[in-house]
């Protein structure tokens, strides 16, 4: 992909793409803290997960305007599956790496396929809820509240009282000033090239406050808690000390040392499964860091890879479609999977396509992938020169610029406009949404299972329509596979026999683009039964395919029209008007059937 925009690459397009790695770098290196926050993780490997997918989509990505790294979604994931272990994070990636990059090389994309959209939206409405809700803990300063969410609920409405001012007024105050920074960018108009001077520099203070404004806001929480601490008192809960310098570049490791051994990589990969309290749990981790609600990272390596390319494809496609550009699905497959493999040589827990990041990208006028150059630059200088000023930055800012960045991942419009549009797509999303909240993995699994049942009903009874007349006009609506054989000849021997007196009946296949040997078996059986009551069955708007299916099988009697109308003349000819006679089943008159 970088051999398709690289010979063409505009001296004009640079300094276009400098603003959006510039502009995204610095919304990529506090989110990068916050979000290892949430995926309970140090913070810096947060930052360690920022940088390589930079360099790797720029080279193999195929939409300007993505962006990969750390999300909110995908920390929710990590928390839930790395027991909050930094090694299995990385081997996390790993897996997942390899995983995407399979289906890539495979051209496994259609997979994702049979996730529905209201199943995505039931996801992220219910990620947003609960990512939003696991940082109330940080914003009011609570120590110890439990990751499941209906814990998680109960202990911070019953230790409310337990609440630190500090942290408190800090975050709300960070996140007024995020929603009023976010809102002043959404309502700025545009500067017209031929405004006032002092009408341009105001617009684009504007546009890169509210651009930054998590580096921001941040940098005035970090600067507010170190004036204090100079002052000798400190009413926020710190980020603390980071290890200045870049990661090692070294393999994920497949085992683990621990106190009474070594663990193997198959014991690893079931860390999450529900551990004893014991100074250290079989794995070798010790018990604080054990969770019984965190799950089997082997049920990780099922959600983890697939949301990541979900994540990825959505954003890719939509400023793709928004953009006037096309993308390679598969090719995406390969850069996410290239970048998490990759990023496991660099301590990164599993990345994503980031929608935040990618829109601030597009609004910034990216022209090429080359601006993720940018952003990973900024990303590693501050990871060598900047790490010991992230010393100050408080927790509730941090969990302000998350609940700022999830919020709008809610989706309230999807319920009212599937309740206008197809009541029956609630289902799936409701079902989603809720169990969600629970644990993750099965509301995914659930909602597909669900959505999965009513296309398979959808196809088990497609829509017939029955014309009576002299012959019975019957129109399926869609294709005809084995699910659907026994209904069609239900819905025909109930109306065509139950009829005074009995008709034949004409099948007209003018919707039907495919059919299986079971469906054509189902048709020979109701071509009998209608022949024993002394009927006839007969076809008509067969398309091609389904018309040379039909002929291979040889079905005894067949007879086949262009048209309904030629099919009920036949029919009434054979109730004593002989002016019509029905084509033969011969190869020659296939060719008047288009």
């Amino acid at each position: 992909p970088i051999l398709r925009w690289l010979p063409r690459y505009s001296r004009a397009w640079l300094p276009l793409d400098l603003l959006a790695g510039l502009a995204v770098g610095l919304t990529a290196v506090p989110q990068a803290l916050a979000y290892a926050e949430l995926a309970g993780l140090p913070v810096q490997y947060g930052l360690y997960s920022s940088f390589m997918g930079c360099f790797v989509y720029c080279l193999l990505g195929t939409a300007k305007d993505v962006t990969l790294g750390p999300t909110a979604i995908m920390s929710l994931l990590v928390s839930s599956y790395a027991c909050h272990e930094p090694v299995h994070a990385v081997l996390l990636a790993f897996l997942s790496g390899c995983i995407q990059l399979a289906m890539g090389l495979l051209h496994l994309g259609f997979l994702l396929d049979f996730i529905s959209c209201p199943v995505i939206k039931g996801f992220t409405s219910a990620a947003s809820i609960t990512i939003s809700f696991s940082q109330i803990k940080n914003i009011l300063g609570l120590q110890g509240i439990p990751r499941q969410f209906f814990l998680q609920v109960y202990e911070t409405l019953r230790r409310i009282g337990e609440t630190r001012a500090g942290d408190a007024v800090l975050g709300l105050s960070c996140l007024a000033a995020l929603a009023g920074l976010r809102a002043m960018k959404s309502h700025l108009p545009r500067a017209g090239p031929a405004g006032a001077l002092a009408v341009r520099i105001s617009h684009l203070i504007v546009w890169i406050s509210g651009t930054a404004r998590n580096a921001l806001v941040v940098l005035f929480a970090g600067l507010v808690a170190y004036s204090f601490q100079v002052m000798g008192s400190q009413p926020f809960g710190l980020t603390g000390s980071i290890p200045r310098g870049l990661p090692p570049l070294r393999p994920p490791r497949f085992s683990l040392a621990a106190p009474n051994g070594t663990v193997p990589f198959q014991s690893m990969l079931q860390v999450g499964l529900a551990a004893p309290r014991a100074p250290s749990c079989p794995c070798g981790v010790p018990a604080p860091l054990m969770d019984p609600s965190l799950q089997d990272m082997g049920v990780g390596l099922a959600v983890v890879p697939l949301m990541g390319l979900l994540e990825t494809v959505a954003i890719a496609k939509a400023f793709a479609s928004q953009n006037g550009y096309r993308i390679d699905p598969n090719q995406e497959l390969l850069a996410l999977g290239v970048a998490n493999v990759l990023g496991s040589f660099v301590s990164s827990y599993p990345i994503t396509g980031s929608f935040g990041r990618t829109a601030v990208n597009a609004q910034s006028g990216v022209c090429t992938p080359a601006g993720g150059l940018v952003t990973g630059a900024l990303v590693l200088l501050s990871l060598a020169y900047l790490t010991s000023l992230f010393y100050y930055i408080p927790k509730a800012a941090l969990a302000a610029v998350i609940i700022s960045a999830v919020v709008p991942m809610f989706d309230a419009a999807i319920f009212r406009t599937l309740w206008r549009v197809k009541r029956l797509d609630l289902v799936p999303l409701c079902v989603t949404f809720l169990l969600c909240f629970w644990e993750v993995q099965y509301g995914i699994v659930a909602g597909v299972l669900v959505s999965g049942i009513l296309l398979l009903y959808s196809i088990a009874r497609p829509p017939i329509k029955v014309s009576e007349g002299a012959v019975l006009l019957v129109q399926p609506g869609s294709s005809l596979h084995f699910p659907a054989v026994e209904h069609l000849q239900d819905c025909v021997c109930s109306r065509a026999l139950a009829a005074s007196p009995a008709r034949s009946v004409v099948l007209d296949c003018s919707h039907v683009s495919s059919i299986d040997y079971t469906a054509v078996l189902g048709l020979a059986e109701l071509q009998q039964e209608l022949h024993r009551h002394g009927l006839s069955l007969a076809f008509c708007g067969l398309k091609d395919p389904v018309l040379q299916v039909l002929l291979s099988a040889d079905l005894e009697g067949f007879q086949h029209f262009p048209s309904w109308e030629e099919a009920g003349r036949c029919g009434r000819a054979e109730l004593g008007d002989s002016r019509a006679e029905p084509f033969s089943s011969t190869a020659e008159s296939s060719g008047l059937i288009q």
